[in-house]
């Protein structure tokens, strides 16, 4: 971590679906990367109603790691309320996503921080995906609607790897969907983001979740709520202000 920037504290969140079979490697890497940052974190580990063991397993590493703590939903409830559930609890400086298949490595954590010296959103880019070909043609085209009809230049929207200010978290309210969209929306709140390079490896643990209905078609709705959301933005500055009004003591 550079020394130009060091939050005080962390909040990482994982959003977790039937993820059984990573929980193991995803506790263990976790820690190893967040404990040689020498700084207070915690992990919230959002249980988005799995039906596999993963419900015990995240209990389990609970009881394990006082760092880490647990949300279950009674019902799947997507992604995007998996990430709201777990920003809303989020108290350190710092909140950082993560997907719990491990594709992307926590140890990609730290390269992200650093850059939040300068900028309040750090967005992960997998230059290097490791996914088969309709993955990769999929993410690609899906990265090129949203971006045109959102007039965005987001490279890599789909990579979960984003480090926060959590101020700006707070800033916002999340829809279903909205995950995908969040550096735009930050973007409305005058967040500055910035694409950072991190590594992308082979899914070897369960199934993935996601597919090209979900890439595409299912956030063409969502997009045109963004764009309109964009076009009414307010912006206005203030040329002078006077007057009292009230004081810390009496307001």
């Amino acid at each position: 971590m550079s020394a130009a920037y060091r939050p005080k504290s962390l909040s990482v969140v994982v959003p977790v679906y039937n993820e059984a079979e990573s929980l193991p490697g995803l506790e263990e890497e976790l820690t190893s990367a967040l404990d040689g940052l020498g700084i207070p974190y915690e992990v919230i580990l959002v249980d988005d109603g799995s039906t596999d063991e993963s419900p015990r397993l995240l209990g389990e590493i609970c009881a394990r790691r006082a760092a880490f703590r647990a949300v279950f939903f009674k019902q799947n409830a997507g992604q995007s309320a998996a990430m709201a559930a777990g920003f809303r609890r989020a108290r350190g400086e710092v909140t950082v996503t993560l997907d719990a298949d491990l594709q992307n490595p926590p140890a990609d954590i730290p390269p992200l921080l650093e850059h939040l010296g300068d900028y309040d959103c750090a967005c992960g880019w997998r230059r290097e995906r490791s996914d088969n070909w309709l993955r990769r043609a999929s993410s690609r085209i899906a990265n090129s609607v949203r971006n045109w009809l959102s007039g965005e230049t987001v490279t890599d929207i789909g990579c979960s790897l984003k480090a926060y200010r959590t101020e700006f978290l707070q800033r916002i309210r999340l829809f279903r969907g909205a995950h995908r969209f969040l550096p735009t929306l930050l973007k409305m709140e005058g967040a500055r983001v910035v694409e950072v390079p991190v590594r992308h490896r082979p899914r070897t643990r369960g199934t993935s979740k996601y597919g090209v209905w979900n890439r595409l078609f299912r956030s063409s709705y969502d997009l045109l709520g963004v764009r309109w959301l964009k076009s009414r933005v307010l912006t206005y500055e203030v040329a002078e202000e006077t007057g009292a009004g009230l004081d810390e003591e009496t307001g």
